[in-house]
């Protein structure tokens, strides 16, 4: 196949070529062949594989060419909930954009885990009314935050007191760490010295990596 183009054959001639080439020279890692099906099953079952990494599938038409740059393809991809305690905003705090959001470590520190995306207006409006001006000793006090992963830009957030959890639907994709940013480990927000608020936020405020 050395030199041919490949970009004008349908999807199914273009996926047996790969498998092809990967048997004949017995490739392994660091090369890797994503599977393919069209048994909605074996698709159900991926989807549960979360834990592993897995954030969702890519369907691709069996007789459609590559085509770059025209969204041929489309991704499903995998969301959860899950709850998340505000430590700072971005915008004024009567009327949050977005909220950066943490938990608590093994050791009762809160750590920064990500940021939410842009917050419609009501939305903001809402969240302001719950967040309560930061005291001394904010744990996040001096802390600067990127404006995301590898990008030399930092955000202007205003801290709150890190007294609201907040429920938001988030995808399973898993982010190397970089600048110095601290991943979330997966851990449970630990009692805090006054019992929490919580609030449902709409579904369209995911944090994103």
């Amino acid at each position: 196949m050395n030199g041919t183009d490949t970009t004008g054959w349908p999807y199914r001639r273009r996926r047996n070529a790969l498998e092809a080439v990967f048997t004949a020279r017995r490739l392994t890692a660091p090369w890797a062949l994503c599977p393919s099906t069209t048994d909605q099953a074996v698709v159900n079952e991926w989807l549960t594989w979360t834990t592993v990494g897995v954030e969702g599938v890519v369907f691709k038409r069996l007789n459609e060419p590559y085509r770059p740059g025209t969204g041929a393809w489309s991704k499903y991809k995998v969301r959860e909930t899950t709850e998340a305690i505000v430590g700072a905003v971005t915008g004024h705090r009567s009327v949050p954009r977005t909220l950066l959001l943490g938990r608590y470590d093994d050791q009762e520190r809160l750590q920064y885990i990500g940021r939410t995306t842009t917050l419609p207006r009501a939305a903001g409006a809402l969240v302001g009314e719950l967040l309560t001006t930061v005291r001394a000793g904010h744990p996040w006090t001096g802390w600067s935050f990127s404006a995301g992963w590898g990008r030399r830009e930092t955000l202007d957030v205003t801290l709150v007191e890190p007294d609201l959890v907040v429920e938001v639907a988030a995808d399973v994709a898993v982010t190397p760490p970089a600048g110095g940013a601290t991943p979330h480990a997966g851990t449970v927000p630990a009692p805090t010295s006054a019992p929490p608020t919580y609030a449902d936020i709409p579904h369209n405020a995911t944090p994103r990596h």
